[in-house]
């Protein structure tokens, strides 16, 4: 099970009241929300293998470099050295060195790797296992590694983490007409002003999933702008032809990456907190009270 963990921190944050607090009066909604989702996600899927996988750069340079616009709206703050700075809630920010803390305390391997978003360490580890993979995150973009051949699916919240949405090649293909492998080609097509793709103008995403129906894939359909022949709308055509240039460089910002260089770390799902004097301790600092016990509970069941 890998864990899009900045995703589902934020839903934590916006989906547990500010009011849950530390005894120091600091909000620490989103580190006992992560950690209730957690304990479900374990009960519920009881994996071998658990890794929170983290934004060690939530917007590499060799992908702004590409595409200018790339989360350029979600800046707060460029800077020369290290990863620009990402708009976050005022109370959000400092509970994540928390989160941090506390995984490493309980034994949750947390894999960051300089120059890469988590979306690359879930490729790479997803690349690499040798098994079944649930991936759960809320976002939509590593719906691209769904593969019902390999066993990758994705778990999509769609309320906390007691209902998802269990995302497989049928979900896919009933949604957007595609399998995973389709999916990214979609998503570089129709654009994402969250992520500040800007897509082919006039592709929206049933245009976008008709054309991949009928030519294949991206491939497919610039061969089909070069062919008088291929049923493309005079429209679509000329669309098509002038996003020559960002259609060249979309793949590569879209896909997420499958070589990253991972560290080797111990991913089997812990049966008791590696750290158990700092996991009281963390308990005790920041009133992570039954959550963190819970968590604790489930584990060594």
């Amino acid at each position: 099970m890998l864990l899009d963990t900045a995703s589902l921190y934020f839903r934590a944050y916006f989906g547990v009241p500010e009011s849950v607090r530390a005894p120091d009066g600091t909000p620490v909604n989103a580190v006992r929300g992560l950690l209730d989702f957690i304990d479900r996600l374990v009960k519920d899927h009881r994996p071998d293998h658990l890794v929170a996988c983290m934004d060690a750069d939530w917007r590499p340079k060799w992908r702004v470099e590409l595409i200018p616009s790339y989360k350029a709206h979600r800046v707060a703050e460029e800077r020369a050295a290290g990863p620009d700075a990402e708009e976050v809630p005022d109370t959000l920010s400092p509970q994540v060195p928390v989160i941090e803390s506390v995984l490493d305390a309980v034994g949750v391997a947390r894999v960051g790797v300089a120059g890469y978003e988590a979306d690359d360490v879930i490729g790479t580890f997803t690349a690499r296992a040798g098994g079944p993979v649930d991936i759960v995150t809320g976002d939509r973009d590593l719906y691209q590694l769904v593969d019902d051949a390999r066993g990758v699916r994705v778990l999509y919240p769609l309320k906390g983490v007691g209902t998802l949405q269990v995302t497989d090649e049928a979900v896919l293909r009933g949604k957007y007409g595609v399998d995973g492998k389709g999916y990214a080609d979609l998503a570089l097509l129709r654009g994402d002003p969250s992520d500040g793709l800007p897509g082919v103008p006039g592709i929206g995403e049933k245009t976008a999933a008709k054309l991949l129906a009928e030519f294949g894939d991206l491939a497919g359909i610039l061969a089909a702008v070069d062919d008088r022949q291929a049923r493309l709308t005079p429209s679509q055509r000329k669309r098509l032809d002038e996003a020559r240039p960002y259609l060249a460089v979309a793949p590569r910002v879209v896909r997420v990456a499958d070589d990253v260089p991972l560290p080797d770390v111990d991913t089997a799902l812990p049966r008791g907190p590696r750290d158990p004097a700092g996991a009281e301790s963390l308990a005790a600092r920041w009133g992570l009270g039954g959550s963190l016990q819970r968590l604790l509970t489930t584990l060594s069941a």
